[in-house]
């Protein structure tokens, strides 16, 4: 492992998704999403039906495509190529969060509902094990990823990064905002735990406000999964 020398080859690949395996690219290496399937050892946060949960209406299977060859390769698949605007949109809808946009420094798992597909609960050990089970058995995420129908009456949309108020009070941030083909303007955030899931919440991208109603990805009371023992100091009663 020591002797490893790095290079950006970034140049030289091309990273293309589709919402079913491509036979023409199968000599491509490639990956699928396991989202939303709950993984061996995984645990949903979601309150919703697995059934219904709207990241099963998105599939995705990426491949991994020298750039030379790309042109060719989508010729031979008979699809048209979509940007990133356009996968970044059912992204969101799927309620599926992304590394560097949902997560910050003090990211837990539970908070975006990645107990699912990215922890094994019942394994051991690894870097973070002891919060993670603590916050899953015995208490709560302190914040939740929450989807945002916005309103997209001012045909603009909030840069990430913009604040999610409640009434006068900042309670989150939005992580991920994109256009939806059938949706419109959408969002995913991450608030407060302690915010109102049926509060109407305004979204204010520097002065501008935008009218957010919010779907609850992560319950409030996620977590908390065994509970605290108590009694332990109590005297028995005579």
């Amino acid at each position: 492992m020591l002797r490893v020398e790095v290079a950006d080859v970034s140049a030289d690949w091309a990273v293309a998704a589709a919402a079913a395996p491509v036979p023409a690219w199968e000599q491509y290496r490639s990956w699928t999403d396991p989202w939303p399937n709950i993984g061996p050892g995984g645990y949903a946060y979601t309150g919703v039906p697995e059934d219904s949960h709207p990241g099963r209406d998105r599939p995705w299977h990426e491949y991994l495509i020298p750039a030379p060859e790309l042109e060719q390769a989508v010729e031979a698949s008979g699809r048209t190529l979509a940007g990133t605007m356009a996968s970044e949109a059912l992204r969101i809808a799927a309620w599926r969060p992304r590394l560097g946009a949902e997560t910050d420094d003090k990211t837990l798992p539970h908070e975006l509902d990645l107990i699912r597909t990215a922890v094994h609960l019942a394994k051991g050990c690894y870097k973070g094990q002891e919060t993670v089970a603590r916050v899953h058995n015995l208490g709560h995420p302190p914040r939740r990823l929450v989807f945002l129908q916005l309103d997209g009456s001012q045909h603009t949309l909030p840069a990430p990064g913009s604040a999610v108020m409640l009434g006068d009070r900042k309670v989150g941030t939005v992580t991920s905002v994109a256009q939806h083909y059938e949706m419109g303007a959408v969002a995913l955030a991450v608030i407060k735990r302690s915010a109102d899931p049926a509060a109407q919440l305004v979204v204010d991208d520097d002065g501008e406000p935008y009218a957010a109603a919010q779907e609850i990805i992560v319950a409030p009371d996620a977590g908390q999964v065994v509970g605290r023992a108590g009694g332990f100091l109590r005297p028995p009663r005579t």
